[in-house]
């Protein structure tokens, strides 16, 4: 005899739930083994593990204290920044009226520290000249000397008036003598530094080409948003940068004054930090705003500037005062800590499962288990993918979905109960109750997500860690309540031991106190003979409708009526 739809259902969702279980595992072991990019244990926050401090000291033209407003942006973008790195449970704070402590978690790499000292303050500007990086010429004499000092009674001041950008009336005597004399490779040259509203002599990042720039038309404050991608003709890594209403009508204005001039009067250079990035030629007149960075890129030097011009610029320059090493705040004792409380929560959730509803608990059991599982590898997948560390708040939010968890099985056992007292089978009282108890939780676990997110969004850093695993946890509670817990009932509904109601089972009617037996057919309350099952059955009579209870009266009225017919009769 082929099994009933039910089985058949409850097969296909366990095997489903053991699908899903085989993907999220050989995920992780492909970030492993294939990448070596992940582990098979979650990663650690730096309350747990220790990390990298890195204090960075503002500078300020005067030498005064910065203003507090622009300590608090440079530290809300250097946050940010962090965070888009993939870096997770990261502290940023000011120090001292002129400092900002950066706590990394693990060891910090040079990419994360380039991200988070540079100012990235882009830059466009038109190309007026370019030049070998060379700084000696041969003299008259046959021999190689060094360009002159450029002659300070050399003409500074443009003869005509510049009209654009791209007017080559900006390079005056004293300019070409400084263009002349600038030296690439040293570090003194702080092109950084120079005037917005006047031409910049500079470098690209290699140093193999000097420029003479115009003035700045176009910065970061007219950039909305900012990605990396590959470019479809050439495969190259590329920035790729939205303007905003007024930066795409410049920008524009621009492509269309540069679009077929004479190089390098066709070039637009992309200046970050001082330095030339990329200076592309204009090959049309892009009035999308949608204009993108080229140059020696790589998928992760791509997307730290994207993440830089997407965030904005730092308000300040800092320089690097020291770079160390830190111990853990709580470290492994607060862990292991946590670890057994966790257990402890386990333990006394099971005595309670099993006390209360005797083998049924050992449903909840196996769901924890389950879940635990589940949990786990989604955490390392989680590190792998996202930067996630766990920190101690997060182990918090761990154990506190412990009981969340069990609440739920906890509404559906009993919502099975009270079908079973209501007179139904065993295996119709398992359907009926998932019917009807899905719905009181799923209200209740939307409110705990919803609860998490307002909390993630809204708490402090150090708190996100417990609202983002009381999110997740709540989220795969739900999974294992559809495709685990409840295709277990249907199943064990179906064995012998289950479904006939022994009463080692905790699905037993008599032990229940069920009444009801069939259409208008109640059983009438007995004597009981201990307190506890005249316990049940007091309660079994407290759970009749009233419509039940009017049908109860009307079947004994109408059994009177019967009686007193036969009687005269």
């Amino acid at each position: 005899m082929a099994p009933s739809t039910p089985v058949r259902h409850a097969w296909r969702v366990l095997t489903g739930l053991l699908a899903i279980t085989g993907v999220l595992f050989g995920i992780n072991a492909l970030g492993v083994y294939a990448f070596q990019a992940s582990s098979w244990t979650p990663d650690l926050a730096l309350d747990l593990q220790g990390g990298t401090q890195i204090i960075l000291a503002a500078q300020t033209t005067d030498g005064a204290n910065p203003d507090t407003d622009q300590m608090q942006q440079a530290v809300t973008i250097i946050r940010q920044r962090v965070d888009a790195s993939g870096v997770g449970e990261a502290d940023v704070a000011t120090e001292g009226g002129r400092n900002i402590v950066v706590q990394i978690p693990g060891q910090a790499d040079e990419a994360t520290r380039q991200r988070i000292q540079s100012s990235a303050q882009l830059q466009l500007r038109a190309v007026l000249y370019t030049g070998s990086p060379a700084t000696s010429f041969v003299g008259q004499d046959g021999q190689n000397t060094p360009y002159p000092t450029p002659d300070p009674s050399l003409p500074s001041t443009p003869t005509a008036s510049p009209t654009n950008g791209s007017d080559l009336s900006w390079i005056t005597p004293a300019l070409q003598a400084q263009f002349l004399a600038y030296d690439c490779a040293n570090p003194a040259n702080n092109p950084a530094q120079a005037p917005a509203d006047q031409p910049l002599i500079t470098c690209d990042d290699s140093g193999s080409v000097k420029y003479i720039l115009g003035p700045v038309e176009l910065d970061g404050t007219d950039i909305s948003n900012a990605t990396n991608g590959q470019e479809q003709n050439t495969g190259q890594w590329a920035v790729n940068l939205v303007f905003n209403d007024q930066g795409t009508q410049k920008f524009a204005e621009i492509s269309q004054r540069l679009y077929g001039a004479q190089a390098p009067l066709n070039q637009f250079a992309f200046v970050l930090d001082g330095s030339v990035l990329s200076a592309p030629s204009m090959n049309g007149i892009i009035v999308d705003g949608r204009p993108s960075i080229t140059g020696s890129f790589t998928q992760a030097t791509s997307k730290a500037l994207a993440d830089q011009l997407k965030y904005g610029a730092l308000p300040l320059s800092f320089t690097v005062v020291s770079s160390d090493t830190v111990s853990a705040t709580l470290g492994s004792q607060q862990l292991q800590v946590g670890f057994i409380a966790g257990l402890i929560g386990l333990g006394l959730v099971a005595i309670y499962s099993l006390i209360v509803y005797r083998a049924l608990g050992t449903v909840i059991i196996a769901s924890l288990g389950v879940m635990a599982v589940l949990t786990y590898v989604t955490l390392c997948i989680l590190a792998w993918r996202m930067g996630f560390r766990l920190s101690l708040a997060g182990v918090a939010g761990l154990i506190v979905t412990i009981g969340f968890t069990a609440d739920s099985f906890i509404v559906y056992f009993e919502r099975i109960r009270d079908e079973l007292r209501d007179g139904k089978s065993i295996t119709a009282a398992v359907e009926d109750g998932w019917s009807r108890a899905k719905r009181t939780i799923y209200i209740s676990k939307s409110i705990n997500v919803l609860a998490a997110v307002v909390l993630y969004i809204l708490a402090d850093a150090t708190v996100k860690g417990f609202a983002f695993t009381l999110g997740l946890t709540t989220a795969i509670d739900v999974l294992i309540f559809i495709l685990f817990t409840h295709p277990v009932m249907q199943l064990l509904a179906r064995t012998r031991f289950f479904g006939s109601g022994h009463p080692l089972s905790g699905m037993d009617p008599e032990a229940l106190g069920a009444v009801y037996r069939g259409r208008a057919q109640f059983r009438a309350p007995v004597a009981a003979t201990t307190g506890r099952a005249n316990r049940s059955r007091g309660e079994a009579q407290r759970r009749q409708t009233i419509a039940e209870r009017k049908r109860a009266e009307l079947a004994a009225a109408q059994g009177n009526t019967r009686s007193t017919k036969e009687g005269d009769d």
